[in-house]
């Protein structure tokens, strides 16, 4: 066990001291975030940056009971003016969920007490990046939906090859595992003590941006982000408001945006959108095919619906493969992502520099059929994407020679006049799934229960849909409250 899983399992194993004052897991990892960012200041030398009287030493110079008291008002000073803008986003309405005096206690002398390793910034950055794993790993945190698994990041990554000098967004943040693993892929492939001062200054505050809604999920990546040297703009916002439309145009977009429908199914208030639409990631596609530089290059996690979508679905699939060369789809496998009925692709596309039949033909790769149910019995890992990244070939862009692997192989071609025969849907699949005619892979229980309700709440939706047609909205909404199907957030 090197030194950053042993720490990282050490403060993990705090969370269970935190039981008896009744913290969640997510709001622990959130309070490690505060305690962190201090020792870790102490650590690195960065204390400048905090005010003098609220740094590490003079919270552990406090007794017991006083500590307490002095850490809520360190939290509200943090968050304030007195601070930089940086330290203010992550303090930014800190509240401590502790109510022990001696938990904090316990916590602080821990922490201090652990063997740091104040020279080498990227131990602090995964050491970070595995107490985020630790808390989507744990399914009572509920944190997984802000998490996308690593070894899935790390692949689309390497395949969509980001280059120094070139801005990369994310519009739907999480904790910044894209954003981190593309500077990660930049500076193992580019030596960064090559680069000119400015290109440094580049690197470090501009080549990275985006936005992130929630605001619990901005600190934890805001907090990533600073430990791995990164100080791009990472806004708190709603990217399918008015908020999103500043988001500058990209070279490269990586993101898996959230599931499900905007609340209260109300539209977007983006007014530049071709294609209003409640459904958030026929939203998000078209904010990222439509914030692309010509030329440049996207990989992102979308959900099954999104490829066989009717109306405004069909429509925006037609417009992205006639802005984009929508070269690649790899069907995802089940039981990787926190929403496990949740059947995900990932669609690999670049900008053309013509409005109109970018897109001759569609690769796909299924990834899904005959696969095992990945989850902590069975869990998820790069080596399980290497047949699939030799088939995508070196080209970034999908130019690679490729070979069709026939009706017995997981690597297939479609021509664009088939995918328009086929009503613009993408949702293809030719391999016999084994799986399904055996009882011994089964998913577990509760993750074949989820697959129903979200049939079910696909099923309800389309009710919904075809009531309105028929006759009118308070038709649907009375299918909908007697139905009783809760909607995916």
């Amino acid at each position: 066990m090197n030194a950053t899983t042993d720490i990282v399992q050490k403060l993990w194993n705090l969370c269970h001291v935190l039981r008896d004052d009744g913290v969640t897991y997510l709001q622990y990892v959130t309070e490690l975030t505060y305690l962190l960012f201090l020792k870790m200041a102490q650590e690195t030398g960065a204390e400048n940056h905090l005010p003098e009287g609220y740094r590490w030493g003079d919270l552990v110079s406090k007794g017991e009971t006083e500590q307490l008291t002095f850490y809520r008002s360190l939290l509200l000073m943090l968050g304030s003016e007195s601070s930089s803008q940086r330290v203010q986003a992550i303090f930014a309405n800190a509240q401590t969920s502790l109510k022990i005096p001696r938990i904090l206690k316990k916590l602080v002398t821990s922490i201090d007490e652990l063997d740091w390793f104040s020279d080498h910034r990227d131990e602090f950055g995964d050491l970070y990046e595995g107490l985020l794993q630790k808390n989507a790993d744990e399914k009572k945190s509920g944190a997984g939906q802000y998490f996308t698994p690593r070894p899935l990041i790390d692949c689309m990554v390497a395949l969509i090859q980001p280059q120094p000098g070139e801005l990369i967004q994310d519009p739907a943040a999480g904790t910044g595992g894209f954003l981190i693993s593309a500077d990660r892929y930049i500076r193992q492939h580019h030596d960064p003590f090559e680069w000119t001062e400015a290109q440094q200054s580049f690197q470090q505050h501009q080549a990275f941006y985006g936005m992130e809604l929630v605001q619990d999920a901005h600190r934890l990546l805001l907090m990533n982000m600073m430990l791995h040297g990164i100080e791009g703009a990472v806004d708190l916002g709603d990217t399918l408001s008015s908020a999103g439309q500043r988001l500058a145009k990209a070279d490269v977009i990586l993101t898996n945006p959230p599931f499900g429908t905007k609340k209260g199914g109300g539209l977007p208030s983006r007014d530049d959108f071709t294609y209003p639409t409640s459904n958030k990631q026929l939203a998000f596609l078209q904010h990222i095919y439509r914030s692309l530089k010509p030329g440049g290059r996207a990989a992102v996690v979308l959900p099954d619906n999104v490829l066989f979508e009717d109306g405004q679905g069909k429509s925006i699939r037609a417009d992205l493969m006639n802005k984009c060369n929508l070269h690649t789809i790899l069907r995802l496998p089940t039981g990787i992502f926190y929403a496990q009925a949740v059947k995900t692709n990932v669609l690999f596309f670049q900008r053309g520099t013509t409005e109109k039949g970018n897109t001759k033909a569609i690769w796909i790769y299924d990834m899904r059929s005959n696969m095992p149910s990945f989850g902590k019995r069975y869990p998820l890992t790069r080596e399980h994407f290497a047949e699939f990244e030799q088939c995508y070939g070196d080209d970034p862009n999908g130019n690679s020679l490729r070979v069709d692997l026939g009706e017995y192989g997981r690597f297939r071609c479609f021509t664009r006049d088939y995918i328009e025969k086929r009503n613009e849907n993408l949702d293809i699949s030719w391999l016999r799934d084994e799986s399904l005619q055996s009882g011994d892979n089964l998913p577990e229980p509760e993750v074949i229960a989820a697959e129903i309700m979200e049939k079910l709440r696909i099923a309800t939706k389309e009710m919904e849909a075809l009531m309105v047609l028929l006759e009118g909205e308070e038709a649907a909404e009375a299918v909908s409250s007697s139905v009783g199907m809760p909607t995916l957030e």
